[in-house]
């Protein structure tokens, strides 16, 4: 029976798996990129200029996430003065990629915001000329009124009375204008961000900046944990085709030999002793004396039962772990076992005398 302690608890993602992770991974990175090169490439109207900050917001973006892999990388080879420092520039570069992100999407909203801004105003527009023309047409009710009083009906109050008539016209014209403007298409995002001040209770701008503000930190987040995915994949992958652990389904593949029934085997003793000559009944041999650890140990290890690791040896011996460190000890006084450089057992067999 073989012990084994490096068996894994996990086999490789597939390759719909990854290739899903690659997928998110990509996506996440390009629209992060693309946010960033909104506030960019607003900065300055020079086509040279935008080429210029394109590429820095570019840079950013791709030198955030290669930061924050070799931080995974670091912290896995438990390098953890290496793991700050890059955790400290993939922090700066992060700060400065929400920022554009922020802005960018800031941008895109209020460009989407502008236009339901301008057609509100144009209706606010005919609404101050109809309410302009409902004060006027009021103004003139006072003064034919007055005419009546100083019964005055015939000249001034049947002036007021066609002024009026022109105003209703005109009233009614500005009503049909104001009524025929397009339905203003409100964006989603637009609508979020009225639905999210009306229950937070707060005015459309402070809404939108917080909508924005989460959107691109999750935005962020979202893309560092796929990339630290795929380095832990990575790393995983290496060290499962480096140490090639013994599981149940390499047995597989091993040749299995029956076993042999002990009734061929009384067979062959029997064929063996009517082949030799009789001889003198030979006295019973004493028990054997039972082997000390070390010699179980050395047999085990001899015979490749077990690996040269002093938790197999512990399992298959079934003591202490205090004892098996003694055994390993003086195996490494006598040179049957080596450490290497990664902390792990080397056996060499015992050496042959003569």
């Amino acid at each position: 029976m073989l012990f084994d302690n490096n068996i894994p608890v996990r086999y490789p993602k597939g390759v719909f798996a990854m290739g899903t992770v690659y997928s998110f991974t990509g996506a996440s990175i390009l629209a992060s990129i693309i946010f960033s090169l909104l506030l960019f490439l607003s900065i300055d109207e020079d086509p040279v200029m935008q080429i210029l900050f394109a590429g820095l917001a570019v840079i950013f973006e791709l030198g955030k996430f290669f930061a924050w892999y070799e931080f995974g990388e670091r912290r896995a080879r438990r390098n953890y003065a290496g793991a700050i420092s890059a955790f400290a520039f993939y922090a700066v570069l992060a700060a400065i990629s929400i920022g554009g992100s922020v802005g960018g999407i800031n941008s895109a909203t209020n460009q989407a915001q502008s236009h339901v801004n301008a057609q509100q105003s144009t209706v606010n527009n005919y609404n101050m000329q109809i309410s302009a023309i409902e004060r006027q047409i009021e103004l003139n009710n006072t003064a034919a009124e007055k005419y009546i009083e100083m019964e005055r009906i015939a000249t001034g109050v049947a002036r007021i009375q066609r002024e009026n008539d022109d105003l209703r016209e005109q009233q009614l014209k500005l009503a049909a204008a104001r009524d025929s403007l397009p339905v203003v298409n409100q964006g989603s995002v637009i609508g979020l961000i009225d639905s999210l001040a009306k229950s937070l209770q707060v005015d459309t701008d402070t809404a939108q900046l917080s909508l924005v503000i989460f959107l691109s930190v999750l935005l962020d987040f979202f893309a560092a944990f796929f990339v630290g995915l795929i380095g832990e994949e990575l790393r995983f992958r290496n060290q499962f085709r480096r140490v090639g652990p013994i599981t149940i389904d390499t047995f597989a593949d091993n040749e299995i030999k029956e076993p042999e029934l002990l009734t061929n085997q009384q067979r062959e003793q029997t064929a063996g002793d009517s082949e030799q000559p009789e001889q003198a009944p030979e006295t019973p041999a004493e028990p054997e004396a039972p082997k000390s650890l070390y010699e179980q140990a050395i047999d085990a290890l001899s015979t490749n039962q077990v690996n040269c690791t002093k938790r197999a040896v512990t399992k298959y011996l079934k003591t202490s772990s205090d004892e098996v460190d003694e055994i390993f000890s003086q195996f490494m006084t006598e040179g049957i076992v080596s450490k290497k450089p990664n902390n792990h057992y080397q056996w060499h067999g015992v050496p042959q005398n003569g």
